[in-house]
């Protein structure tokens, strides 16, 4: 594996940890965090599939760990980041890579997260309880990584990614 890639992919998983502590959106047992999207998406774009998928392992654990992050991280935020770098490669547009965060984090992310939140937390909800929520904070940080991606910010990390 190139270090220079895994350079990034262990900056974006350091941005993810840090900002659970800054912005997030509690949910009873969940905790939405809009950066993990973004990261999804622009890790995506930039690096691939495995890379967004491993940081939002990565992320998730960490999280866990350190007792900012609920085990519902794990199948919102990889099967979005998943999703995301499968849409990407096949599409080839940034909007292809949005839209698989968003379908795979909102709404496959939400509906796994049920069984989690019922059997492993003991938490009593609907089977499309965390669907609304996590579709909204996606869809928000999405907003941002199309953003980011505008910016003078993706040239860098592209020509750094290049070499």
């Amino acid at each position: 594996m190139p270090v220079r890639k895994l350079t990034f992919t262990a900056l974006f998983i350091a941005i993810g940890v840090f900002s659970a502590h800054i912005v997030y959106i509690p949910v009873i047992v969940a905790k939405c965090f809009p950066v993990q999207h973004a990261i999804n998406i622009l890790l995506s774009v930039f690096l691939g599939t495995r890379y967004s998928v491993s940081a939002a392992f990565g992320i998730s654990l960490l999280r866990n760990v350190l007792g900012t992050g609920s085990l519902l991280a794990f199948p919102g935020s990889m099967i979005g980041a998943a999703l995301a770098g499968i849409l990407f490669r096949r599409t080839g547009s940034f909007a292809g890579a949005v839209l698989g965060e968003i379908v795979g984090t909102g709404i496959f992310g939400g509906l796994t997260a049920f069984p989690v939140a019922q059997y492993v937390l003991g938490t009593e909800v609907g089977t499309f309880f965390f669907v609304i929520p996590f579709l909204v904070s996606t869809i928000g940080s999405s907003l941002i990584a199309y953003l980011i991606y505008l910016s003078p910010i993706q040239a860098f990390f592209r020509e750094k990614l290049a070499k």
